[in-house]
């Protein structure tokens, strides 16, 4: 019996992921995320005009450094994503960008294969591509890039030493100022959540 206790711990020991969040790791994410910005995205031209900003799906990619046991340092990267832009249900125009997010984050110890963590740290957005359309169009659109505060939560599920499956959700502060033909008009408050799933593998 004693023989049979010890031969099942063995097999449960080597099926769980030892030491996953350990100081000098790397983990690299690869996954989609979907960026929904807020429902009410501000108003331009003096609150003469609302506006808003559709939600894109696009590949995204995470490296994550344990500087500490249970302490990592993660940069966010993604494709761009591209957004329609819409006043009372009419599309005036579309933007890219690019939402990079570096954070300072917190991985618990729930159980050998669930590992939950807290994440708080800095993004910048940079807008590009922008282009009026509807009653816009032949004007020169342009949103401005912005910094802002970030908010990330999320869980771990380890598959085994080397590998785990991710389900995360962000929230960004994201607020742009607009331009018309070089003249504000107004701030784009899109403060999206962005929603992931990602295969993670350790280094």
């Amino acid at each position: 019996m004693m023989k049979t206790w010890c031969l099942a711990a063995a097999i449960i020991a080597a099926m769980s992921p030892a030491a996953a969040q350990q100081a000098g790791y790397l983990t690299i994410g690869l996954g989609i995320a979907n960026v929904n910005p807020k429902s009410d995205n501000g108003a331009l031209a003096s609150g003469a005009v609302p506006i808003s900003i559709g939600d894109n799906t696009r590949p995204q990619i995470t490296a994550e450094y344990f500087i500490r046991d249970n302490i990592g340092v993660e940069l966010l990267a993604a494709l761009p994503f591209k957004h329609s832009i819409k006043s009372n249900g009419t599309e005036i125009g579309t933007v890219k960008h690019l939402p990079p997010v570096l954070s300072l984050q917190y991985h618990f110890d729930a159980t050998p294969q669930l590992k939950p963590f807290l994440g708080v740290g800095v993004n910048f957005t940079g807008f590009f591509d922008a282009e009026s359309k509807g009653s816009l169009a032949g004007n020169e659109l342009r949103v401005k890039n912005s910094w802002g505060l970030a908010a990330h939560v999320g869980t771990d599920y380890w598959i085994n030493d080397r590998s785990a499956l991710r389900a995360d959700l962000r929230w960004i502060d994201i607020d742009a100022d607009v331009t018309l033909d070089g003249g504000d008009i107004g701030k784009a408050q899109i403060d999206p959540v962005v929603a992931g799933v990602s295969y993670v593998m350790k280094f």
